[in-house]
């Protein structure tokens, strides 16, 4: 007998049943929708979108090129309007990750105030942090933390003609050094970002190498500077990795609680909802529920699933990633959405509308159509996340009272080992025994798996999953950050008894040490932590061998297999001008200028060391990215 396929090809088996009952509703409700509903609609696509080479930044256009037409009306070409483009979008990637940044910042330098909530939760994060930025570690946490924001505000608000100190502090001397020969050390990040844009605005920039190198310093911005604060930051605020288990997926919705779903990027907005929840709970019961669920999502719940040993018991866990946020509000059991960045889908105007999820904006920049804006500051903290919840136990009552038909209860549920960062993984296995297994070739290499998932390169999780796979069983380690993250957690790599998957030799370490093959190292912005691991791991290297090994010598790899929008891009660029390899699909919107595409994969390993692979095929990116990995160890003799 053949067996049934899903009507929903375009996800994995979790979310599939989460879509199937969105279906179901859209069949009574039109609005109400997922992304895997209006995907299979949207074709074709258009060939000029795609290859970059569509231009509409004036009144004659739309311009496209063609064989016919090779030049705009203002006589730009190709390579012009591919450039600029990519340019533009890497810019606006970088100016997202800097708002996360300042407000990051922000809530750092509030510990100093006495009505701001914010404190220090990681002393030993916060001494750390103050070293690698080259400042006084010592003195009082309240004055470290306070020095340490103030360092990072002023270095983002300075001019252009001023060099970024921060980015300086982060990355290797001898990277500084080549990038001071090369003219690409970044100015203040707001100020490189404002001048992209004059850059690419009409009839200004039209010399598409000098918006490539331009690219690379926004790339630069993106990691050390964006990432790479925000992360360490949060680990100050709200404490660092700790390895631990936690419970995932869909199922974790529960009909008797108050269910708050988060969208975001911005943990300083978010963490204190948790507590409003435990304040709350007495409120809840009296509504009639059993307490109160703060649900994590994308990319912020995968800062909470990270740092869940340090949460109260109102976190119930990670249930689903950018893609699986309409249909987890299809079940019926969201009451409330709060949301501070994306990924925040406009269709999810929809479901409060006509499912009354209520939804709820602490940042104005991620305010979804309808959604009550509740403006998050240091000092109010406390009062937005009382406010949000308080808004949530109403649309529970609501909910309870009108929708009860409407509900679908999910089943899947899974057990995860989280908590994998820098300072937990040293203080369960040491970096030195990894370097170890890693020089001894038990573990060939590292390969993190990034960013975002999407529908475009094979369906919603499926090929991060695809990929990991094929990098566990060539005995390479995976560390996953971001929306990946989720993929990972519905397919059962984020436990243990994945270690069966993984070869031989990984196999026996994951065993060893009770941990599954694919780690789970934070969100997306958790990439900038990736990346200065790298530089650690260099920088041993050079002291143990004498040599001057540099970050594309380093037997690790990157992937963003998923890549879905601009920060994506903003992330790739700060790979590749870090001068590592990277891996990504689907093939990003240059192809129509010769130009662009030979600089970004033939031009790059010359300039910065970094090296760009476009694959949409993951058995074949596994295996082009395990070679690389093998030809990075020769170079070290190992």
């Amino acid at each position: 007998m053949e067996e049934k396929k899903p009507s929903c090809p375009y996800t994995d088996e979790v979310v599939c049943e989460l879509v199937e009952h969105a279906k179901e509703l859209n069949e009574e409700i039109p609005s109400v929708e997922t992304p895997h509903i209006r995907w299979p609609v949207q074709f074709p696509k258009c060939p000029y979108g795609k290859q970059g080479v569509w231009c509409n930044i004036c009144s004659n256009g739309p311009c496209r090129i063609t064989e016919k037409t090779p030049r705009g009306v203002c006589g730009a070409t190709a390579d012009v309007i591919v450039a600029r483009n990519f340019l533009r979008h890497v810019a606006a990637g970088a100016a997202c990750y800097l708002h996360c940044l300042e407000n990051a910042a922000r809530a750092l330098k509030s510990v100093a105030d006495e009505e701001s909530p914010y404190e220090i939760a990681d002393e030993k994060a916060l001494r750390h942090a103050a070293e690698v930025y080259g400042l006084d570690a010592s003195g009082k946490p309240e004055d470290v933390a306070e020095e340490i924001a103030e360092f990072i505000l002023e270095d983002i608000y300075r001019p252009r003609y001023e060099e970024s100190e921060v980015f300086k502090a982060v990355v290797p001397d001898w990277r500084i050094e080549m990038y001071e020969e090369m003219g690409l050390i970044p100015g203040g990040a707001k100020s490189e970002v404002h001048d992209a844009l004059v850059k690419t605005s009409t009839n200004l920039n039209s010399d598409p190498l000098d918006m490539l190198l331009h690219v690379l310093r926004l790339g630069l911005i993106t990691g050390p500077v964006s990432l790479f604060g925000v992360e360490t930051i949060n680990d100050i605020l709200f404490g660092s990795p700790r390895i631990t288990q936690t419970e995932g997926g869909p199922g974790i919705l529960d009909p008797d609680y108050v269910n708050i779903m988060t969208t975001g990027h911005q943990m300083s907005l978010m963490k204190y909802l948790t507590d409003a929840a435990e304040r709350l709970e007495e409120e809840a019961k009296a509504a009639g529920a059993k307490g109160i669920r703060i649900i994590g999502a994308t990319c912020v719940g995968d800062d909470f699933e990270a740092r869940a040993d340090h949460l109260p018991d109102t976190y119930a866990g990670f249930a689903g990633n950018n893609f699986a946020t309409e249909a987890l509000a299809a079940t019926g059991l969201v009451d409330a959405i709060v949301s501070e960045f994306n990924c925040t889908f406009p269709g999810l105007k929809f479901y409060g509308e006509k499912l009354d999820v209520e939804l709820i904006a602490v940042d104005d920049v991620a305010k979804v159509w309808g959604a009550k804006l509740i403006l998050w500051d240091p000092e109010r903290a406390e009062e937005v996340a009382e406010e949000a919840v308080r808004r949530a136990i109403e649309a529970f009552k609501e909910r309870r009272s009108k929708h009860e038909d409407k509900i679908l209860e999910p089943e899947h549920k899974h057990e995860n080992v989280v908590g994998f960062g820098y300072f937990s993984i040293e203080e369960a296995v040491g970096w030195e025994n990894v370097l170890k297994l890693i020089e001894e070739g038990t573990i060939r290499g590292v390969c993190a798996i990034v960013g975002c998932t999407n529908l475009s390169s094979g369906g919603h999780n499926v090929p991060a999953v695809e990929l990991a796979k094929e990098m566990i069983k060539r005995d390479v380690l995976v560390l996953g950050a971001g929306c990946v993250n989720g993929a990972f957690a519905n397919a059962g790599l984020f436990n243990p008894k994945a270690a069966e998957l993984a070869g031989d030799n990984l196999r026996k370490v994951c065993e060893e040490l009770n941990i599954p093959p694919v780690l789970h190292y934070g969100p997306c912005l958790a990439i900038g932590k990736v990346e200065h691991l790298v530089f650690e791991i260099a920088e041993i290297l050079r002291e143990k061998t004498g040599e001057e090994i540099d970050i594309p010598d380093v037997p690790a790899v990157a992937s963003a297999p998923q890549w879905l929008e601009e920060q994506a891009l903003a992330d790739a660029s700060s790979a590749l001008a870090l001068g590592i390899t990277l891996h990504v699909s689907p093939v990003p919107p240059v192809t129509g200028s010769e130009l662009v595409t030979k600089t970004l994969l033939e031009d790059l390993p010359d300039l910065t060391g970094g090296e760009l692979i476009v694959e949409t095929d993951m058995r074949r990116a596994g295996k082009t990215l395990a070679d690389k990995i093998e030809e990075k160890r020769k170079r070290l003799g190992i």
